[in-house]
């Protein structure tokens, strides 16, 4: 039996003590420390797509592939939080991953290629995977295909290059 699609009620961007808590990784990379948080862990450099100021958000890494090297992101709050909104529309960015920087260039998912990120998500990590499509509104019952169908309304974005760069 196939679920319907499913909307989800997207979580709303955090305010007061809970944003200065979700933005205390930010901090630690400004200070050196950012590697400390280990391989799951990224920190985005991205242009503000009115203002042309740069941000920076610290996102988990769904995905990496050394190869490329490419890493996969998902964007928990849907497709207008604002890091995805300004990767729309300069898709040449920076990231910090562990202590090294790397020029790279952001390809946006289609629902099916996310689909199964989600489901290989799953199986490698299920319980973070249950407690992150609980956050974001989503109801799954532990199920490959219900992750799949979750991961065909999550943003995905793979952030392909690589090409390192000198710190600072």
């Amino acid at each position: 039996m196939t679920s319907p699609q499913i909307e989800p009620s997207r979580p709303e961007s955090p305010t007061g003590w809970r944003r200065l808590v979700a933005r205390l990784p930010i901090h630690l990379y400004r200070i050196g420390l950012g590697p400390l948080l280990g391989r799951r862990l990224l920190l985005l450099l991205h242009r503000g797509r009115t203002t042309g100021a740069t941000h920076q958000v610290v996102l988990e890494v769904v995905t990496y592939d050394p190869r490329s090297p490419a890493w996969t992101v998902a964007s928990g709050f849907g497709p207008m939080a604002d890091w995805y909104r300004n990767l729309r529309a300069t898709p040449k960015v920076t990231i910090q991953y562990g202590r090294r920087y790397h020029a790279v260039t952001a390809h946006f998912l289609s629902e099916e290629e996310g689909s199964r990120v989600m489901a290989g998500y799953a199986a490698v990590h299920p319980r973070l995977a249950g407690r992150l499509c609980a956050y974001m509104g989503f109801s799954v019952d532990g199920s490959p295909e219900e992750f799949r169908r979750a991961g065909r309304a999550i943003p995905f974005v793979r952030l392909d290059g690589g090409t390192e760069q000198q710190a600072g």
